[in-house]
């Protein structure tokens, strides 16, 4: 009897010594959190500025952030768009003017330069790693109070946002963290304090629909912008309208698709002119490329198409057409072009 209850005694010692370690307390998870916020402000911070612009319709402020050891600020093209007069406040505390380098309202990004000497540019980061959940971190200057700090998770990748020029900016970032006016172009980074978006709208009344461009359309527009000036883009010349098609052109034709984009006009002399293409014509392909919407148009109108003869498909009246066409670099003159329709 006693060698039994020494056994049990001893069987007892050993599931204590074996037991589970216990999860972390709730404190030790905030701390982690909140170290991680702390250590991502600190790092970014002193690469935001505030940026006061005078407009010949009044005065605006933004945020931005240094992205070059030069000077170079990323920004959103709202900000600095028509400004005659642009400062910045450095997070130092210096006051300096600045240059408009060039701004991109189909993508609502801008560069612009100053000449502060000793700054450390922000650390950019892939926004193509990003993942839905993780911590986001939102730093700009709403409402003017410099360098504020909020954070919340990505809640949804490859949004579609439409610019103020009607175009849709791709593969946006919807963040939780809190957007107010003010913070249109801070940056939003990780918790390694690297620039995954440029904070860009926020979507009222709603709470917590903020969106930001992606760091890599960012990078892209702001290389065009520093070498350019300006971002190349064709266009063809067409204003217009997306309608659905009829069930039995769809069939008849074969097309994957049930709607396309209703010619309403046409530019004088412009490429759509040039190749034939008539008022009430329905644009159902391009490029070998189905085509639903305008939308569709424009995001193959890139400035890889300048120049580049390509197939345009239409429905006229009840026939199906492919003429072919020749883009021309978007704001630049329109010149005659060598087209032929089959």
């Amino acid at each position: 009897m006693m060698r039994r209850l020494h056994l049990v005694s001893s069987k007892r010692v050993e599931e204590q010594n074996q037991a589970p370690t216990l999860p972390p307390a709730d404190s030790e998870l905030l701390d982690a959190y909140s170290q991680a916020v702390i250590c991502a402000a600190e790092a970014v911070s002193p690469t935001v500025v505030n940026i006061d612009v005078q407009r010949r319709g009044g005065r605006g402020t933004g945020s931005g952030f240094i992205f070059t050891p030069d000077g170079f600020i990323l920004t959103n093209s709202h900000v600095v768009h028509g400004a005659n007069q642009v400062g910045v406040t450095l997070g130092d505390g210096r006051h300096l003017q600045a240059d408009l380098i060039g701004d991109d309202p189909d993508t609502d990004l801008a560069v612009i330069r100053t000449a502060a000497t000793g700054v450390t540019p922000a650390v950019l980061g892939d926004s193509r790693r990003v993942r839905v959940g993780q911590l986001a971190i939102a730093i700009g200057n709403p409402y003017g109070f410099q360098c504020t700090v909020t954070a919340g998770v990505v809640s949804a990748l490859g949004r579609s946002l439409r610019s103020q020029s009607g175009r849709l900016i791709d593969n946006v970032i919807q963040t939780d963290a809190a957007l107010n006016p003010g913070n249109s172009g801070g940056p939003l980074v990780t918790s390694r304090g690297e620039v995954i978006g440029v904070n860009s709208a926020v979507i009222l009344p709603a709470q917590g629909l903020c969106f930001a461009i992606a760091v890599n359309t960012a990078t892209f527009v702001a290389s065009c912008l520093i070498k350019d000036g300006k971002v190349r883009r064709s266009y063809i010349g067409v204003a217009g309208q997306n309608i659905p098609l009829p069930r039995r052109l769809v069939r008849f034709h074969d097309l994957t698709i049930g709607s396309g984009v209703r010619v309403m006009s046409l530019e004088p002399r412009s490429p759509a002119a040039i190749a034939g293409l008539q008022e009430g014509d329905v644009i159902v392909g391009y490029a070998g490329r189905p085509i639903e919407g305008i939308d569709d148009l424009h995001r193959l109108l890139t400035g890889d198409q300048v120049g580049i003869r390509s197939e345009i498909k239409v429905i006229r009246r009840a026939e199906k057409m492919a003429l072919t066409i020749t883009p021309a670099e978007a704001n630049a003159p329109p010149s005659p072009a060598s087209v032929s329709g089959r």
